[in-house]
């Protein structure tokens, strides 16, 4: 399943770099090449040293499991949301995106938060009854 699924992805990342190369209108690499890079660079440099930073606090917790599985929950929606929280300058139409996203997203966040507390609390307060 691997080699597969390896053989696949190498397959499409050709036809990915035959098509920027001499697709319908043939178009300048530079700027993916740019985006590519600069992909990299926040990643290796942003993301990565702050997600180690976060998992090595979070290892002095009690209740680190549940904190985790909050965390990971929020930074998957997070990059989901992430497009149309920071789309690049005004919207030529107004319904292509209607709602207030930011708003949406904070909301979002914190009922994941609440979800998070009672999860770890109910967890706490059944620990802490005796067993019958």
């Amino acid at each position: 399943m691997r080699v597969t699924a390896g053989v696949a992805g190498v397959v499409l990342m050709g036809v990915g770099v035959w098509s920027l190369l001499y697709g319908a209108a043939p178009q300048d690499p530079w700027p993916v090449v740019r985006w590519l890079a600069g992909a990299v660079v926040v990643h290796d440099g942003i993301v990565a040293p702050l997600t180690l930073a976060v998992g090595w606090a979070v290892t002095r917790l009690p209740a680190r499991r549940v904190v985790r599985g909050t965390l990971l929950v929020m930074a998957g929606l997070t990059a989901v949301a992430y497009p149309v929280l920071f789309r690049p300058g005004p919207r030529q139409n107004a319904s292509v995106l209607p709602l207030d996203y930011g708003r949406n997203w904070a909301v979002v966040m914190a009922v994941t938060v609440l979800v998070g507390v009672g999860v770890g609390w109910l967890r706490w307060w059944r620990r802490g009854r005796p067993r019958r």
